[in-house]
């Protein structure tokens, strides 16, 4: 028997047993929540067995209430007068992404203060989103994290939780599969509890894959009547091509006569849609005359095509497919299209991958002729926009990055992810078109003006470029307006106009000039629309124009809008958890009342300033690390809520009170780190200052950039450290020979002060390295200049610990 590769790829994924171990059932929903009881944990995104799911209860679960959504589905368009590709269609094949974000039980509710991350954002291109996972060793049963829900239905797509039933080799159980199908009278529980779970969690469906061997016709017929049972449910299901209707685990790579009742059994609709196991090549013009045949769309079908191993150099049966000329045959399921960000070195080399992934080599969704048979998922199918109504704001904020601001001012420094702030992103990108050279846009995490990204427009401007932004549907009156907040290297001309066209003349750009600014800071320009009222704005974007050698703006906001507001403050406040991980150190769980669009929390500083603690759409949150400043016995929590516009209350409070006299501790424990670029998406930064050295030779920042290497951490304010200790390759299980030879470590105050060279160590072999200091720093900087005991060049760092108060 063959296993297939979505088997296979989840248990590696997630650690599930081999071929020889005990079963896995030892290893339920409930075990791994034990330690969230301890009400100031992190929570995580919830996981079951079949049998356990049944347990669930959102009032007894600590973290239920943290893995909500609260962003409903958003409506979009496809304008096919506007689609960027003349080869793609509209209203055709469809796109499923099967992405896995982290192993099963590796899911946080709210983000993470970490960069690394799978923060997609091409959702202009799929309809659904599979959040991938499962395996016998945690569950099989996985629901999907609210940021990603968030961030998902912001953009007008589903999400779908996976069920994974794994070959009997990776620890599978056939029993499993019969639990899930156990009937109770005439209902299936466990389908009323996946329902409930949907439901209470905000997502739209699950996507089922059955590769337990071992059963017969009888069962096959239970999960198709399982899935009819829950089809009055609003909860979807995608059936993954795999058990057959005689109970064998069988893949078809096509929809035929053994599977088709898994979608249609006569004039009962089973499933919403199947995915196609991968090798389906010339047959699927026949799996589409079948589908058609069974009274079905052919787009219910989703060819699959495996990118995990190998992105964009995978093969596809493109011409199968999505025939040149022709109408698609199906739709089209993409397995692991998070290859993007596993096999890249950092955030800049993930862009880079994603942008060819999605959009071509060119970075051009108009221009996607190349060499590659890999021409880019925007040469097939036509953008769709979520930008139907008002107010529509966008500060092109990513969803990850290095610091965070708000409205300008830097309110945070450090790496983090949490895809429930990130923005719907421009669903051009790029396309520009100028008589002249064409300008560069880009996101760009050097400055921000709210959350972690800007976008930069930048190059030769020696002829009017015309940059398209975002499809939109947006109806003007008489009160509509239209807010850019810009900044410039220095004051003077912008050459920038808003750029509008209506969809009366959806191709026609009217230009509305931003005149010249009087600084180098943020500055907003409101434009009046209401001589276009009774119109709807059809696209919005930029032009520029004029003669500038080195043009250079930063665009941090976009807003269209008929009135600002202000929401109402929240109440409530309160701590509902804490946990102490040291004198100097803790966590926080926090809830309070109020419907506000998103809310913004901080920590007040003793010297009056503020600090960024993170951001939710929810009424919880959890706060990954709270520092105490020097002896403060307490300190003052502020949440806000935020509009649609970004307009913010006035900030509730609570307080968090700290006891005991502050010790020694590892200050840079789980701060925010960057470094020179990584050898791999899995060797980041953060694994150097995570705790741990034994979690195998990925628990480590390695580095192979040319030149000097270099590890820093933000540990949040001024503190008075003892000494430095470097835990090299050998505290990790490797060869000693890699042990780093020669660094330095280096120490400053603020952004603004230059670097202080506090350790120099020019022939260490030691797997651990001590060193003393007596100093008061913010940042903290291990520079390697020799990384290894021979000629290998790449830096090994296990852990970089900065000892103090």
């Amino acid at each position: 028997m063959k296993l297939s590769t979505l088997a296979v790829a989840l248990v590696v994924l997630a650690g599930a047993a081999l071929v020889g171990s005990p079963p896995a059932e030892a290893a339920p929903h409930a075990a791994p929540h034990v330690a969230s009881l301890a009400a100031g944990n992190q929570p995580f995104a919830s996981y079951w067995h079949p049998s356990t799911i049944l347990n669930w209860d959102p009032a007894t679960d600590p973290d239920a209430a943290f893995n909500r959504s609260r962003v409903p589905l958003q409506p979009r368009v496809q304008n096919p007068a506007l689609k960027a590709n003349a080869n793609a269609r509209a209203g055709e094949g469809r796109i499923a992404s099967l992405a896995a974000f982290a192993p099963t039980s590796g899911n946080p509710s709210a983000g993470a203060l970490d960069e690394n991350y799978y923060a997609f954002g091409y959702w202009q291109y799929i309809d659904t989103l599979v959040f991938w996972g499962g395996s016998a060793s945690e569950g099989l049963i996985l629901a999907p994290n609210p940021t990603v829900i968030d961030a998902a239905h912001r953009n007008g797509v589903k999400v779908y939780g996976t069920v994974f039933f794994p070959p009997t080799a990776y620890g599978g159980q056939l029993q499993w599969v019969r639990d899930f199908v156990v009937k109770s009278g005439s209902s299936y529980p466990v389908a009323d509890k996946m329902n409930q779970v949907a439901q209470y969690y905000g997502f739209d469906g699950w996507f089922i894959n059955q590769e337990t061997g071992g059963g017969d016709a009888t069962l096959a017929t239970s999960i198709r009547s399982f899935m009819t049972y829950a089809r009055p449910f609003p909860t979807q299901f995608m059936w993954y091509d795999s058990m057959v209707e005689s109970g064998s685990v069988s893949w078809q790579d096509a929809l035929n006569s053994s599977n088709d009742s898994f979608l249609q059994e006569g004039s009962t609709r089973v499933s919403d849609s199947m995915f196609l196991n991968f090798n389906w090549g010339s047959s699927l013009p026949s799996s589409a005359s079948y589908a058609t045949g069974i009274g079905r769309s052919p787009y219910d079908l989703y060819a699959g095509i495996d990118t995990e191993a190998n992105g964009y150099n995978s093969s596809v049966s493109w011409g199968n497919l999505f025939p040149a000329g022709a109408a698609h045959t199906t739709s089209l399921g993409i397995y692991r299209p998070e290859w993007t960000w596993k096999s890249s070195t950092g955030r800049a080399d993930f862009m880079t991958r994603d942008a060819r992934y999605w959009v071509g080599a060119n970075n051009d969704p108009s221009n996607t002729t190349t060499s590659s048979a890999w021409k880019g998922l925007a040469n097939y199918v036509a953008e769709s926009t979520p930008v139907t109504k008002l107010p529509f704001t966008t500060s092109f904020n990513t969803g990850q990055g290095t610091s965070y601001a708000v409205d300008g001012v830097p309110v945070s420094t450090g790496g983090w992810n949490n895809l429930a702030l990130q923005d719907v992103l421009p669903t051009y990108r790029w396309l520009v078109s100028s008589t002249g050279s064409k300008l560069t846009p880009s996101l760009d995490f050097a400055d921000a003006y709210n959350g972690g990204t800007s976008l930069l427009i930048s190059g030769t401007l020696n002829a009017t470029n015309t940059i398209r932004l975002y499809e939109s549907q947006l109806p003007v009156s008489a009160a509509t307006k239209l807010a850019l907040t810009v900044k410039t290297p220095a004051a003077g001309a912008t050459n920038l106009s808003a750029a509008v066209a209506f969809t009366d003349a959806p191709t026609t750009f009217v230009t509305l000039p931003l005149g010249s600014t009087s600084g180098t800071g943020w500055e907003t320009r409101v434009l009046d629309l209401s001589g276009y009222a009774g119109k709807a704005i059809a696209q919005l974007g930029l032009s520029a124009s004029g003669s500038v050698a080195n043009y250079s703006i930063r665009v941090g906001q976009l807003s269209v809008y008929d009135a600002t507001t202000t929401p109402s403050a929240p109440t409530a406040v309160t701590v509902t958890g804490t946990t102490d991980v040291s004198t100097t150190s803790k966590t926080l769980r926090l809830s309070w009342s109020g419907t506000a669009a998103r809310y913004n929390v901080y920590r007040r500083n003793p010297d009056s300033t503020r600090t960024y603690l993170g951001g939710t759409g929810n009424d919880v949150y959890f706060v990954p690390r709270l520092d105490r400043v020097g002896t403060e016995t307490t300190t003052t929590i502020e949440v806000e809520a935020v509009s649609p516009t970004l307009g913010r209350s006035a900030p509730a409070t609570t307080t968090v009170s700290w006891t005991g006299t502050p010790t020694a501790s590892n200050l840079a424990l789980n701060r925010p780190a960057t470094g020179s670029a990584s050898c791999n998406s899995a060797e980041s930064p953060a694994k150097a200052v995570n705790g741990s050295v034994t979690g195998g030779n990925s628990d480590k920042f390695c580095s192979l950039a040319s030149g000097t290497k270099w590890l820093e951490v933000d540990l949040g304010t001024s503190r008075s450290l003892t000494q430095f200790v470097v835990r090299h390759a050998g505290a990790g299980g490797e060869s000693t020979t890699w042990n780093t030879k020669a660094f330095t470590i280096q120490t400053r105050a603020s952004t603004s002060d230059p670097w202080s060279t506090a350790v120099t160590v020019t022939a260490n072999t030691a797997s651990v390295s001590t060193h003393p200091v007596t100093v008061s720093a913010r940042y903290v900087r291990l520079n390697v200049t020799t990384p290894t005991q021979n000629t290998d060049p790449a830096a090994r760092i296990y852990e970089f610990e900065a000892w103090g108060t």
